[in-house]
């Protein structure tokens, strides 16, 4: 287990976490890594870089299924609520990594230093909200790897694995502005039942990921202009050609707005504009 911090780039770091299969270590040298670079203490890059891995690391569990085997239960239960806290903690897993990966594996692109900046912001974000959600797993006497989990997050962002502006259109766009649709429902539910712990780590989460999504409808905006294309019509263009099925309404129009996503990118993409 890595215990010193002694990376020279940010590109190196992110790999270190990103492998990483302890996940305590994974979130301490994404922390780390962003203190760094936010401290200036590191480069961006260098040919001795190592590889970014196929895949991140992971401990044996969870049992990674189909998500079609993944079992419904109900939030009245306390088993429930563990399964809903179980696979949030998976999709937090899954964005740390994912914010990394985007630093990794585009550090070489002509981009602004804070486009980096932004990108750990919410890796460490990221890797803070599994930690949250974790502990109240452990609360409930419970923890991450208890229950199958599903591997859609990162299976839907391999195919943008070579484009920049394609990453930027499925996660922050797609995948992170999900979360500003379901996740108020989901903490005002958890409240309703009296789990007021649990709905207080969704208020923090639904927060962040405002600002995350606000990250990459910004750097998304800049590489269109650059290139003098439209953003909304690039957006669609980019979600047809590597994302799978409709965009699924309810929407929060107005946390997306707020964060740059206009209703103009997504509506004629929702699963009821295809029907």
């Amino acid at each position: 287990m890595i215990r010193d911090f002694s990376f020279s780039t940010l590109r190196a770091a992110a790999v270190a976490a990103i492998s990483a299969a302890d996940l305590d270590e994974k979130t301490r040298l994404t922390q780390a890594a962003a203190d760094a670079w936010y401290g200036r203490s590191l480069s961006l890059r260098s040919p001795l870089d190592p590889p970014l891995p196929v895949r991140p690391g992971r401990p044996e569990k969870p049992e990674l299924v189909p998500p079609n085997r993944m079992k419904k239960r109900s939030l009245h239960t306390r088993h429930g609520r563990i399964a809903l806290l179980h696979a949030i903690c998976h999709i937090e897993l899954n964005a740390v990594d994912l914010a990394l990966d985007i630093v990794a594996r585009f550090a070489d692109q002509q981009v602004p230093r804070s486009f980096f900046d932004g990108w750990m912001l919410v890796a460490s974000e990221e890797a803070k909200h599994f930690g949250m959600v974790r502990q109240r797993l452990r609360d409930l006497d419970a923890d991450y790897g208890d229950l199958p989990a599903h591997d859609g997050l990162w299976e839907a962002a391999h195919s943008t694995r070579n484009d920049l502006t394609a990453r930027l259109a499925v996660v922050p766009l797609i995948l992170e502005a999900r979360g500003l649709d379901v996740t108020p429902s989901m903490r005002d539910r958890l409240r309703e039942l009296g789990d007021a712990e649990s709905a207080e780590i969704f208020s923090v989460i639904y927060e962040d990921e405002k600002g995350h999504v606000a990250v990459g409808a910004k750097w998304f905006r800049f590489l269109c202009a650059r290139e003098k294309k439209d953003p909304a019509a690039a957006f669609q263009a980019l979600v047809r050609a590597n994302f799978r099925g409709g965009l699924k309404p309810p929407f929060n129009d107005l946390a997306r707005a707020a964060a740059g996503l206009t209703p103009s990118f997504y509506r004629s993409l929702s699963a009821i504009s295809n029907a």
